[in-house]
C-alpha cells in the first residue's frame, strides 16, 4: 500500500502540473481567438490558470472531507511561493522591487493575511467565513481589471501577447486542450489526494502536515517554472507578481472555494505555526524590498539564501513533529 501512495502521490502531482500548463495555453488562445485583450487574458485566465492546481486539490480535498490538505495546501503553497520560489529565483538572478509592489499589493497581501488569522482566529472556518474571502476576492479582482484596463498598459500583458504569438494554435487544437487539461486537472488532482491521504494515514500524522509539504510543494512548480523563465527574460516584475498573485488568490479563493464547500475545525497548530512563518515572511518583503539611500529596492542572492534557510528551517520543524508522532 505504501508503494502504491506514493506512486500516486507522484504521478498525481507530474499530471497535475502537465495539465494545468496545458489548460492555460488552451485557456488562452481560445480567449485570444474571441478578442479577449492581453490584460485580461493574463490577470484572468493566466492568473487562475497558474493558481488552478491550488484550487481543485483544495476543493476535491474538502469535498471529500480532508479539511487539513485543503488548508494545509493553500498556506502551505503561500509560504513556499516567497520562502521557496523567491529563494531559488534571487540565486538566479536578482530581483528588482517597483515601489508600486510596496505602496499597493504588499500592504493588500498583508491586510488579507491578517483577515484570515482574524477569521481562523476561534479556530474553525465556517461557510460565512468563506463566503466573506469570496467576496473580497470578487471586490480585488474587479479593482484590479479596472486599474488594469484604465492604464492599458502591463508587463505581464506584453509577456502573455508575446507567449500567444510564440505558441499560436487553430481555435479546436485550443479548445481541445482547455478541455482535454480540465479533465486531467481534477483526475490527477483526486489521485494526488487519494496518495496525500493513504501517506497520511500510513504514518499517523495530520492530513495537515502532508498538505503544507508534499502537496503545498507539488501545486507550487507552476509558479515556480513561470518565475525563473520570467527572471531569465528581465521580466522582475511577473517574477515577483507571479508570487504575490498567487498567494492572493490561495489566500482568498482557495481557502474560500474549500470553505464553502466544507466548513472545517482548524489545528492549533496553524495559527502558532503556520500563520506566524506566513505573516513574518510577508513582512519580511517590506524590508527586503525596500531601497535604502536611493538604491532600488530587490531581492538579492544574499536574502534568497536566507529565505531557502527559512524555508528548510521550518519544513525541519514539521518533519520533527512528524519523527515526534512515530516514536510517541
Amino acid at each position: 500500500m505504501m508503494e502504491l501512495a506514493i506512486s500516486a502521490l507522484i504521478s498525481g502531482l507530474v499530471l497535475l502540473v502537465w495539465s494545468a500548463d496545458r489548460f492555460v495555453e488552451g485557456s488562452a488562445a481560445t480567449a485570444r481567438y474571441f478578442g479577449m485583450p492581453p490584460l485580461l487574458i493574463g490577470m484572468v485566465i493566466v492568473g487562475f490558470g497558474t493558481s488552478a492546481p491550488e484550487m481543485v486539490v483544495s476543493a476535491l480535498a474538502a469535498f471529500q472531507g480532508n479539511p487539513g490538505i485543503a488548508l494545509g495546501n493553500a498556506y502551505g503553497s503561500n509560504i513556499a511561493n516567497i520562502a521557496l520560489i523567491l529563494g531559488v529565483t534571487a540565486l538566479i538572478s536578482p530581483i528588482m522591487v517597483h515601489s508600486t509592489v510596496l505602496r499597493k499589493e504588499l500592504p493588500i497581501l498583508t491586510l488579507l493575511t491578517a483577515l484570515s488569522v482574524i477569521l481562523l482566529a476561534d479556530l474553525e472556518l465556517t461557510r460565512w467565513d468563506a463566503i466573506l474571502l469570496l467576496l473580497v476576492f470578487g471586490c480585488l479582482m474587479a479593482w484590479t481589471i479596472h486599474q488594469g484596463l484604465k492604464q492599458k498598459t502591463d508587463s505581464l500583458a506584453k509577456e502573455v501577447k508575446t507567449t500567444i504569438a510564440e505558441k499560436a494554435m487553430p481555435i479546436k487544437r485550443a479548445v481541445f486542450w482547455l478541455v482535454v487539461g480540465l479533465v486531467l486537472l481534477i483526475a490527477s488532482s483526486r489521485i494526488l489526494v487519494w496518495g496525500a491521504v493513504e501517506i497520511a494515514h500510513i504514518f499517523n500524522v495530520s492530513d495537515m502536515i502532508i498538505g503544507l509539504t508534499i502537496v503545498a510543494v507539488g501545486t507550487s512548480l507552476p509558479e515556480l517554472a513561470s518565475s525563473i523563465i520570467a527572471i531569465r527574460k528581465g521580466e522582475h516584475d511577473i517574477a515577483l507578481g507571479n508570487v504575490l498573485g498567487s498567494n492572493l488568490f490561495n489566500t482568498l479563493a482557495v481557502v474560500g472555494i474549500a470553505g464553502t464547500i466544507h466548513p472545517f475545525a482548524v489545528e492549533p497548530e496553524t495559527l502558532s505555526r503556520d500563520m506566524v512563518v506566513l505573516g513574518v515572511l510577508t513582512v519580511s518583503l517590506f524590508l527586503i524590498g525596500y531601497g535604502f539611500r536611493g538604491r532600488q529596492g530587490r531581492i538579492n542572492r544574499f536574502e534568497g539564501i536566507v529565505l531557502l534557510l527559512v524555508y528548510a528551517g521550518y519544513t525541519a520543524c514539521l518533519i520533527r513533529k512528524v519523527i515526534l508522532v512515530q516514536a510517541g
